[in-house]
């Protein structure tokens, strides 16, 4: 009896150890699958905000017909309900990067989103023609501050190297999908339900976002002691803000009035004065040493340069579907989805491919399929078939800039110090901005030369297929610039 007492505890004993052992092993198992859960909730709530901000470029195009009708919208008004999100968003976005470096980037993304998404709601309950050109340009406000806050957390939360590669992946690509998006999620709302849940649709994502990254975020920054640089805020928000409000006038009022000329030409003196006051400056707003750095000036480059012919892809696109071969909005947004499926394809491919071949590498043969997709787009015609007119080129141009918008964003974030992952990553958003809106009105000139106030198929085809020829020409000129100037490796260099 007594040897069985023995046994019985001997048994207990090796249960408890057992237990104890297993407890201890499954401890960092479980540290491990809760750091997981947080990195994916951290890519997740990232990746939400940057589709928003996106979403919101291009969503409003199809509703502006009801809105002009509901709001009784002059032709002026209707076009600032495009600027005003642009002007913003481009002005303060450099501004909104730095902030997220200095006062934290989970505070400056909550800061963000929630004016988004309260302007949103403002915008999206507008009784009057000048409410809603007001809540767009509160909208561009909060999206420069959350944009750049999305790729600084990320790239907080996931430590350099293939990781972090994919996420940047995975983040370029949701961007992608929401301007390409654009289109169709609002032909669907504007058909289904109403103009207003164009803009009243970001709420309810929003709550949620805001509530996931609350729970989930932990706040990073680089030095809470570090004070804003308020002079090169003020120089830089006004200069790009010049900038872009010039970009915006060519459309109504053409290359050589004055309207146009005179802020491009004060947003160029203001961006001057505010490289001198940082050359000068103990705490800049942005370092100008950062452009030392090969990675982050020739990515930021080659990002401008190729945005510029990629922002305006989606607009010819469309219109070539809507004013030559008779599509609905509805319609021509889902002609387009195929285009949208490959450039989050190629966002994804990028990271796999970027350890084979070199990023440089990457980014220059992403280039090149691109152009080989404007000289095919190049070649249509009044009467294209849709496989050889839109979906053969969309498909080849959207694969193409998903793999070099990606491997620009991995270089730019490897490139640079961790401290300035939100100035960073506002510089890649402003350069990619900018350069969309400065390639969208010169190939809109572009078009308009050739087709001279013509609106016949032909005509309108002409133009179009110039515009696409020229956008092919500068996304090979971006080619032959990064393969001379980006570094060899994936950093620094």
């Amino acid at each position: 009896m007594v040897r069985a007492a023995a046994d019985s505890e001997a048994a207990d004993n090796a249960d408890i150890s057992g237990l104890k052992g297993q407890s201890e092993s499954t401890g960092p198992a479980r540290n491990r699958v809760r750091t997981r859960v947080r990195t994916w909730a951290v890519i997740l709530a990232a990746c939400a905000g940057q589709f928003l901000v996106v979403l919101d470029v291009s969503v409003v195009n199809v509703a502006l017909p009801s809105m002009r009708a509901d709001l009784e919208l002059s032709a002026a008004g209707l076009q600032w309900v495009l600027n005003a999100y642009s002007i913003a968003f481009a002005g303060f976005m450099l501004l909104g990067g730095r902030a997220a470096d200095l006062f934290g980037r989970k505070l400056m993304f909550l800061t963000g989103l929630t004016v988004f998404t309260l302007a949103s709601v403002a915008g999206g309950l507008a009784q009057e023609g000048w409410q809603l050109p007001a809540a767009r340009a509160v909208q561009g406000l909060g999206a420069a501050v959350l944009a750049p806050a999305t790729l600084a957390i990320l790239t907080s939360a996931v430590p350099a190297g293939a990781a972090r590669t994919r996420a940047i992946g995975t983040w370029t690509a949701v961007g992608a999908g929401g301007g390409a998006a654009g289109g169709l999620i609002g032909g669907l709302l504007t058909d289904l339900l109403s103009w207003r849940w164009v803009l009243l649709i970001n709420v309810p994502v929003g709550v949620l976002v805001l509530a996931g990254v609350a729970v989930w975020l932990t706040e990073s920054r680089t030095d809470t002691g570090r004070r804003l640089d308020l002079p090169g805020a003020v120089l830089v928000t006004a200069g790009l803000a010049a900038l872009a409000y010039g970009i915006v006038q060519t459309e109504a009022r053409g290359w050589s009035a004055a309207a146009t000329l005179l802020p491009l030409a004060g947003g160029v003196l203001l961006l001057g004065l505010f490289v001198a006051v940082e050359a000068r400056t103990k705490v800049p707003l942005m370092p100008l040493g950062l452009f030392r750095v090969r990675a982050v000036s020739a990515a930021n480059t080659a990002m401008f340069v190729c945005g510029s012919a990629s922002f305006a892809v989606w607009f010819f696109m469309t219109v070539y579907a809507q004013n030559v071969l008779g599509y609905g909005p509805l319609e021509a947004g889902l002609a387009l989805v195929p285009s949208s499926l490959s450039i989050v394809f190629g966002s994804k491919l990028a990271p796999r491919l970027m350890p084979l071949a070199g990023a440089r590498n990457v980014a220059v043969i992403g280039a090149l399929v691109a152009v080989a997709g404007f000289g095919w787009q190049s070649m249509l015609t009044p009467d294209g078939p849709y496989l050889s007119s839109i979906l053969g080129p969309g498909l080849l141009i959207m694969t193409g800039l998903g793999l070099t918008g990606t491997t620009l964003a991995a270089l730019v974030t490897g490139g640079a110090e961790p401290g300035d992952a939100g100035l960073v990553s506002g510089l890649i958003n402003t350069s990619r901005t900018m350069g969309g809106a400065l390639g969208l009105a010169v190939l809109s000139t572009v078009a308009a030369s050739r087709t001279a106030g013509g609106t016949s198929p032909q005509e309108l085809t002409d133009g179009y297929a110039l515009a696409f020829r020229t956008g092919g020409a500068v996304v090979l000129a971006g080619a032959l610039l990064m393969a001379l100037w980006l570094p060899r490796g994936s950093s620094d260099e």
